[in-house]
């Protein structure tokens, strides 16, 4: 009890301190609150930016593997020979493994192209993908008005269109509902059954903005650009059961060797992708953004901590007089060794929750399609750098004041 008083007192005189000057103790906790500040926000938009490219990426299909000619990510020396060689997917391939698939929830083939729509004098360059009947299923297409697709669409080759916001705004621009309107695609007339929200820009562009993309059943998108000779894929999506997705990728695995009629000594000749490898890539981008930021911060924290230590070792020097007068009443030298590191570590958490706070301000500002974040795991990391920086700065000052002889203090001046 007796420990835990003087504890509570050595707080109480370290706050004091504090506020008794307290131009010098706004002063000193600038330096802290600029590098709390400086690393805080340099974690928070990493880590804002980190989960603005997830969301994007979950939006093309959360759980599902991609099978096409191409692998996705490949090394320096890759035998691009070897790949070139592969025969593209087929759509009886696709109807294949739609029949046969058993831990799949849904499955479409897809492809797309850059090609201009038109509407009359007006005109746009356009991320046009052919798509069946399921891939609402696997990857979000937020129609706002009309309808997907049916199926007799993407059997039949119907000349339907779903349009992005900015192609609608560019094809018809002051019209509100254009469902029932008809649009030429290569020279071909298009009915327009949807219009998609308007989703605004992304932090990547994986396939273009979706604003900017236009969907047609894929059997028309194969007749239309069949002298192009298509290159589509084939994405899967697994049961939420499957987390690994290891379950369905063996099972197309060995359905596309059967299709294709491949012996167990040949390789595949084909590329099961996921989006974890873009996933992976990012992450690894985020961390050296995180340790390049991290250590430019660094530099300012070091700065605040020098300022601290520098006002810790002049506060020691004013109070060395005090500090005779309480060892001759009895204090213990933890007391005073409290009341100074206490004092340093309150400086340092000032500037801390300054700089935090500051960075709260900032995830009101407008950065456009990126929306900032402070986490609370960013919160206590910011706190208890602060409190580390606090303890550092304080430590020296602090033993010196702890081992003054108690005599030579009190006759100081």
């Amino acid at each position: 009890m007796k420990f835990l008083r003087q504890l509570l007192e050595s707080i109480r005189f370290a706050w004091q301190a504090l506020r008794t000057n307290l131009l010098r103790t706004v002063l000193s906790l600038l330096g802290v609150t600029i590098g709390i500040f400086s690393i805080v926000a340099v974690f928070t938009f990493v880590d804002s930016m980190n989960m603005g490219i997830r969301e994007q990426i979950d939006s093309f299909g959360k759980g599902v593997v991609y099978v096409g000619k191409w692998p996705w990510v490949m090394s320096n020396n890759y035998p691009w020979w070897k790949y070139i060689n592969r025969p593209t997917m087929k759509y009886n391939e696709f109807k294949y493994l739609s029949d046969n698939l058993e831990n799949s929830q849904a499955i479409s083939i897809m492809d797309g192209r850059r090609t201009t729509l038109k509407n009359g004098n007006n005109s746009m360059e356009t991320n046009l993908a052919g798509v069946s009947q399921d891939y609402n299923l696997i990857s979000d297409v937020p129609v706002e008005t009309g309808r997907y697709f049916l199926n007799n669409e993407t059997d039949n080759s119907a000349f339907v269109v779903i349009l992005g916001a900015k192609v609608k705004e560019a094809l018809f621009p002051d019209r509100g509902d254009v469902i029932g309107e008809t649009i030429k695609i290569n020279g071909i007339k298009f009915k327009v059954i949807a219009m998609m929200k308007k989703k605004g820009e992304d932090l990547i562009s994986l396939g273009g903005s979706p604003d900017e993309r236009a969907f047609i059943p894929y059997t028309t998108y194969a007749s239309l650009f069949q002298k192009d000779e298509p290159e589509p894929d084939i994405a899967v999506k697994a049961y939420d059961w499957d987390k690994g997705q290891e379950t369905l990728e063996g099972e197309v695995t060995g359905l596309m060797r059967s299709r294709r009629g491949l012996k167990p000594t040949q390789d595949n000749n084909f590329s099961i992708n996921r989006l974890d490898g873009a996933v992976k890539f990012f992450e690894s981008i985020f961390a050296s953004m995180n340790v390049g930021g991290g250590i430019i911060a660094l530099f300012s924290l070091l700065v605040g901590g020098f300022g601290i230590a520098n006002i810790m070792f002049v506060s020691v020097k004013e109070r060395t007089n005090i500090i005779g007068i309480q060892k001759s009443l009895g204090a213990k030298n933890y007391f005073i060794l409290f009341q100074f590191l206490f004092e340093a570590v309150f400086l340092s958490l000032i500037g801390g929750g300054v700089g935090i706070f500051l960075v709260w301000l900032m995830s009101y500002i407008d950065f456009g399609s990126l929306k900032l974040v402070l986490t609370f795991g960013n919160i206590m990391f910011g706190l208890l750098t602060a409190t580390f920086i606090g303890v550092l700065s304080g430590i020296v000052p602090a033993w010196v004041a702890a081992r003054l002889d108690p005599v030579t203090a009190i006759r100081s001046k």
